[in-house]
């Protein structure tokens, strides 16, 4: 490995500021606070706005979309496309018919 042309590759803490989670892994990202962890040592901290302790997803939160009455209601609203295609050739061929018997 090529010395001076890769990042400094270190221990760090993220902490999620309003879940109040923290977790030690290694990052190039670059802080200037720090924190001291459970094992008694200082580390670089990075504030994170979301992570997995806080995300809707992951909590178990997060608000699911009704969406097996989307169709039903946009049928409902618009017509279906079966009946819309049923008329259009019937009017077709009404004037078919009407052009034959002249």
């Amino acid at each position: 490995m090529k010395q001076g042309i890769h990042p400094d590759y270190k221990e760090v803490v993220f902490q999620d500021e309003d879940a109040g989670f923290a977790f030690l892994t290694r990052s190039t990202i670059k802080t200037s606070e720090t924190i001291s962890w459970e094992d008694g040592n200082d580390y670089p901290l990075v504030k994170l706005e979301i992570s997995s302790a806080s995300h809707p997803f992951f909590t178990g939160k997060q608000k699911l979309v009704d969406s097996t009455g989307r169709v039903e209601r946009f049928k409902q609203r618009y017509g279906s496309t079966s009946t819309r295609q049923a008329s259009t050739p019937k009017a077709s061929t009404q004037k078919a018919s009407s052009q034959e018997e002249e």
